[in-house]
């Protein structure tokens, strides 16, 4: 099987593709810290989709009675919060929030970011020119507080949050594309294709594209622990997600006004927070290894 996939001469091309998948799957499993990022996203993702079934209580019921019980009390093993609400079945349930603002941000900024960077790397002149002042100017703004304007005209919302993540996070993308398609649009082979009779819009979009998406997808991966940190910070802020709504940015903040006497309230979204970042950073650098073109 393995002679199989890594022959020189593949039988097909979809043989070649399995031998790439079967080489890059190798390299990712010799590295130990990709693997362990990649468990880590696995799990976010396992919690994602069975998390409210895993869920011991009602994350929104509220037991005054037991509020602010400490982490290990029987039946609420990392506590309850300042309304009796179990923390564990709140940070179960917010793993579908987290996860769905990542992929929902995901997809509205590499397809747009793509799309800018490459037709302006292709085109080139003025159409260059105006898009890449556009991107210039949203550089020009740190991306929370574009965030926060945005969401602040928009209005409090999750929706309103991944938009506004998305309007801020699309020019890394834009500007790694067109560079990207400067180096591409010289080759010989586009050339050769150009001459054949293909169009500009079929060259970028079965010949561009497809070689700059690698390099986009490792950017996207490594960016994921940014977008969860500004979607936190903008439930943090009362501007992302809304209560009783358990998004883990929203839990530290309703526990920073009792983060002295029950740390736990605030600590265990955070280090979900933590760990969920930690693996998509891990996952990011284990993918550029794997797909750096100058690996043999």
């Amino acid at each position: 099987m393995r002679a199989w996939l890594l022959a020189e001469e593949p039988a097909s091309p979809w043989q070649a593709r399995l031998g790439r998948l079967y080489l890059g799957w190798r390299r990712l499993c010799s590295n130990p810290l990709a693997l362990l990022g990649l468990a880590l996203v696995l799990l976010l993702m396992l919690l994602a989709a069975i998390g409210p079934w895993l869920a011991p209580h009602d994350p929104a019921a509220q037991v005054l009675e037991l509020r602010l019980r400490p982490p290990l009390t029987p039946g609420y093993w990392l506590g309850t919060d300042e309304l009796g609400r179990d923390i564990l079945s709140r940070l179960l349930c917010g793993a579908r929030i987290t996860l769905g603002i990542v992929l929902l941000t995901v997809a509205i900024v590499v397809p747009l970011g793509l799309a800018i960077g490459t037709v302006a790397g292709y085109a080139g002149g003025w159409v260059d020119t105006v898009l890449m002042r556009l991107t210039d100017i949203f550089l020009a703004f740190p991306r929370l507080i574009l965030a926060l304007a945005l969401v602040a005209a928009l209005g409090p919302g999750i929706d309103n949050a991944v938009l506004a993540i998305a309007l801020t996070a699309w020019p890394a993308y834009a500007r790694l594309a067109r560079a990207e398609t400067l180096l591409l649009r010289r080759a010989d082979y586009i050339a050769a294709v150009r001459l054949a009779g293909a169009s500009h819009a079929r060259i970028v979009v079965r010949h561009v594209l497809p070689l700059c998406l690698p390099s986009v997808i490792v950017r996207a991966t490594l960016e994921m622990a940014g977008v969860i940190v500004t979607a936190a910070g903008l439930g943090f802020l009362g501007l992302g997600a809304q209560p009783p709504s358990p998004e883990w940015g929203l839990m530290i903040a309703s526990g920073r006004k009792v983060l002295l006497d029950s740390w736990w309230v605030a600590t265990m979204p955070g280090l979900a927070i933590f760990l969920v970042s930690l693996g998509f950073n891990l996952l990011g650098d284990g993918l550029r290894d794997v797909l750096d073109p100058r690996q043999p």
